[in-house]
């Protein structure tokens, strides 16, 4: 079966968690025997790659505009995949899902995925928000199979369509014995707090860098970086007591989580975090803001600050790094990316046929 996937910016090592969902995805599909086409916004992938590990990366026109960007890419990679003759075409986010009219237009099969409310975002305007919305309404009507990647997003679009829920994955790391590059920033083992993600209003990390609390003895790391460069990500590389590490992967990001203290998500808006599920792959101590998304996978209640409130971010921070750190063990076997593969497969088999939703 051929699948084009779109919505994504590209993979792989794409700053993003619709793009390491697509990273971890569609390789696994691949060796199922799924011909996987990639298609890559262009302005993203430097390189000329044609392939990751079994997977076909297309690379695609794409201008390196927050407006326009996703709607411009999507609209031609829905006709590439017709040229292409795909069996299911499979387009990530509600925004680019502006574009399923024209793909069952077109006579495409499809499937959506829906990662969650992108027009709650604090960085779009009420025209962008506007658009998500209707992305949202177009995605869920015409595509043949909706997938969504948390119950609370199955439950809001649950009275205009059934859905499939298939959840965010996460592998089981091995953890770093070496810490050459922590040392190189400075930082000492299980001396540091930890957080990551996309330099957008929504993650809070000025919340977190305001709420840090001061002379504890732990110095406070943020990886990550922005697609587009905003008063709000210049504020943060200008923020002082705060160690950014831009964005990183792979060894440098194995040994940032594997000598944390504790790991800290202060986000706003999530559908259901991949680098939250990271850091709990690793044992890490977690403290995390109470949104639908971080209290669905069902942390302690004292591993959950009120969102948006910096004092009560402050004084949990300070509890949790007032005690001996002692690794968790969290259960994880719902987000196993083999078995999202194959649930994945199964929804693919269900749109070519024209099978309802399970």
């Amino acid at each position: 079966m051929k699948i084009v996937v779109t919505g994504t910016r590209g993979i792989p090592n794409i700053l993003g968690g619709v793009e390491t969902h697509c990273e971890e995805l569609y390789p696994r599909l691949a060796a199922l025997g799924f011909d996987v086409t990639v298609v890559r916004r262009a302005c993203y992938a430097a390189d000329n790659q044609k392939e990751y590990k079994g997977v076909r990366l297309k690379n695609i026109f794409a201008p390196r505009s927050k407006s326009l960007e996703a709607f411009l890419h999507t609209f031609l990679a829905v006709i590439y995949a017709k040229m292409a003759k795909a069996d299911v075409l499979h387009i990530h986010a509600v925004g680019p899902s502006l574009l399923m009219p024209l793909a069952k237009l077109l006579g495409l099969k499809t499937v959506m995925t829906h990662h969650g409310a992108d027009y709650a975002r604090q960085k779009w305007g009420r025209a962008a928000k506007f658009m998500l919305r209707r992305g949202e309404r177009y995605g869920v009507r015409f595509a043949d199979k909706v997938i969504v990647i948390s119950e609370s997003i199955k439950q809001s679009i649950s009275k205009r369509k059934d859905s499939v829920l298939i959840f965010n994955g996460v592998n089981q790391p091995v953890l770093a014995t070496e810490s050459a590059y922590i040392e190189s920033l400075g930082l000492q083992k299980g001396k540091y707090v930890f957080a990551m993600g996309r330099f957008v209003e929504e993650k809070g990390f000025d919340l977190l860098i305001k709420a840090f609390p001061k002379n504890a003895g732990f110095k406070l790391v943020i990886a990550g970086d922005a697609d587009h460069e905003t008063p709000y990500s210049q504020s943060l590389k200008s923020a002082e007591n705060v160690v950014l590490t831009g964005f990183v992967r792979g060894a440098k990001l194995n040994e940032l989580l594997t000598h944390a203290r504790l790991f800290a998500l202060p986000s706003f808006h999530e559908g259901l975090p991949i680098a939250l599920l990271e850091a709990m792959s690793y044992g890490l101590p977690i403290l995390a803001s109470d949104i639908p998304a971080n209290k669905a996978l069902c942390l302690s209640d004292n591993d959950y600050f009120r969102c948006g409130n910096a004092d009560d971010l402050t004084r949990l921070l300070a509890e949790k790094l007032s005690q001996p750190f002692a690794p968790q063990n969290y259960d994880l076997t719902a987000y196993d990316w083999d078995k999202i593969a194959r649930q994945t497969a199964e929804v693919y088999a269900q749109a070519q046929n024209g099978h309802p939703a399970k």
